[in-house]
């Protein structure tokens, strides 16, 4: 009995960290503000590794108007760039759905501003 219990602690041990939802841990909004007129690059760090192709990042503006956006790999694992187009000063969003590499959706909203 107690080498089973022996054997299942060891076994426990040996199991990776699992994330069951990929969720933002920080983005370059935060020190790096966007510009007005300007197209910008956005990136998002996460806490797990993402599958990018099954990710989506919409543009929120005045009145709800979803525009989405184009997604590439970031520098960093579990990191996402998101190109962002010339946007007129003014309050707006990104809505995202993020797949995990695991296979769970997490869904998420960062609010910012662009100011003149």
């Amino acid at each position: 009995m107690k080498k089973l219990a022996l054997l299942l602690l060891c076994f426990a041990c040996q199991q990776p960290l699992v994330h069951a939802h990929a969720v933002v841990t920080d983005h370059s909004l935060k020190i790096q503000p966007i510009h007005a007129n300007t197209a910008e690059t956005v990136t998002l760090n996460f806490n797990s590794k993402i599958e990018l192709g099954l990710s989506q990042v919409f543009l929120v503006s005045t009145g709800d108007q979803l525009s989405p956006l184009a997604l590439s790999k970031g520098e960093l694992p579990g990191q996402m760039a998101i190109a962002v187009p010339a946007l007129s000063p003014g309050d707006y969003a990104l809505k995202m759905k993020v797949f995990a590499a695991d296979g769970h959706l997490t869904e998420d909203v960062i609010h910012f501003t662009v100011s003149p």
